[in-house]
């Protein structure tokens, strides 16, 4: 039996509204205005990624945060193992903006890096 499911696009300001019919190993997508709208749905329902952004606290810094992101995509389902791993996750300044804050985050291949500069007071 074939499943649907319903997407927004989010490759570019347009959102089109995708729907996506899975019958077996055959992904059909409809409501694309472009090829990186296909290509995202059939993605998403197969393999869905995100980049996770968030703050943690500096120690000796000239402010008390600083912004940190994950450095490529990782699986969806590891959002909240790696949200986890962040607690209690501290800097201490100087940091420097690409500097890897927790390399191979919850065993995904990527890295947790800064954002932002925080010199140190």
């Amino acid at each position: 039996m074939a499943k649907e499911k319903t997407l927004t696009c989010i490759n570019c300001p347009l959102g089109c509204q995708l729907s996506v019919k899975i019958d077996g190993d055959k992904i059909e997508v409809s409501g694309f205005s472009c090829p990186r709208g296909e290509k995202y749905a059939k993605e998403e329902v197969l393999h869905p990624v995100r980049v996770i952004t968030s703050t943690i606290p500096v120690v000796n810094g000239e402010v008390p945060m600083v912004s940190i992101k994950t450095k490529g995509e990782i699986p969806k389902d590891k959002i909240m193992e790696c949200m986890i791993s962040l607690k209690g996750l501290k800097a201490k300044a100087p940091v420097h903006e690409g500097d890897v804050i927790l390399a191979n985050v919850c065993n995904t291949g990527v890295d947790i890096i800064a954002t932002k500069e925080v010199k140190a007071i």
